[in-house]
């Protein structure tokens, strides 16, 4: 199935709405962390708090400077590469969450000033894939939803909003059956979905919080139903679903 190269008005202020509440959740998670809470560890392995501060940070970065490229045409001075973000990360450990929040706030204020005829504009992620500027702001959720679970602030995968769940689910599943991941069938009881990958393997169900917690590898105790033991995803994160032209 043709993956579409442009959302409606409509459809882009909604989206836009919903990292702004991603982005708030986020900060509201933020708003009282001291700096020697930041220093403890996150639920990822060798990461404290900080490096996922950094992390986010650091991400907020690299799609708002996709946005400028779209909205102006030119690069917005270097970009930086693997090896830059990974030395940011290391030595960003103790990074003050307000420079996260001014981050995120110059990444919205970017969006917000994007031309609606230059959200089509199709970028190239680090990784090399293509995709149109306004699948920027999907990463850019994807993002602040799944590493607030990750501060391991009381934010938790129940937490995550029901569009972003299904929305995660359906690019989670189009990635890991195109890798011929080990299960067939795939259904979220509380979201009236179904998903099939294959013909042969395990089939889970759940609440789609708990499906995409496993499929992301956030969780190993997840209450799941399955007729086979369940495989372990790869680890996240996965790359985008649309490959664009």
């Amino acid at each position: 199935m043709a993956e579409p190269t442009e959302l409606d008005h409509a459809e882009l202020a909604v989206l836009l709405d919903d990292v702004r509440g991603s982005a708030a959740r986020l900060d509201a998670a933020l708003d009282t962390l001291t700096d020697l809470e930041a220093r403890e560890p996150s639920t990822l392995a060798g990461w404290s708090r900080g490096h996922v501060i950094t992390h986010l940070a650091r991400s907020a970065d690299v799609y708002r400077w996709l946005l400028t490229l779209a909205r102006t045409g030119a690069e917005p001075g270097p970009r930086a590469d693997a090896a830059t973000l990974d030395r940011a990360l290391r030595e960003g450990a103790e990074r003050d969450t307000a420079d996260l929040v001014a981050d995120l706030d110059r990444l919205l204020d970017e969006a917000t000033a994007m031309p609606t005829d230059r959200w089509p504009t199709l970028v190239t992620a680090l990784a090399g894939r293509r995709h149109p500027a306004w699948y920027t702001l999907h990463r850019a959720r994807r993002e602040l939803e799944t590493h607030n679970v990750d501060l391991n602030l009381g934010y938790t995968s129940t937490d995550c909003p029901t569009g972003y769940v299904t929305w995660a689910l359906d690019e989670s599943i189009i990635v890991l059956a195109a890798r011929g991941f080990a299960v067939a069938r795939i259904g979220a009881t509380d979201l009236d979905r179904t998903w099939t990958l294959g013909p042969t393997g395990a089939t889970a169900t759940g609440p789609g919080h708990e499906l995409l917690a496993w499929l992301v590898g956030r969780r190993s105790d997840v209450r799941l139903l399955s007729d086979l033991p369940l495989p372990t995803p790869p680890a996240w994160p996965l790359p985008p679903a649309p490959v664009w032209a």
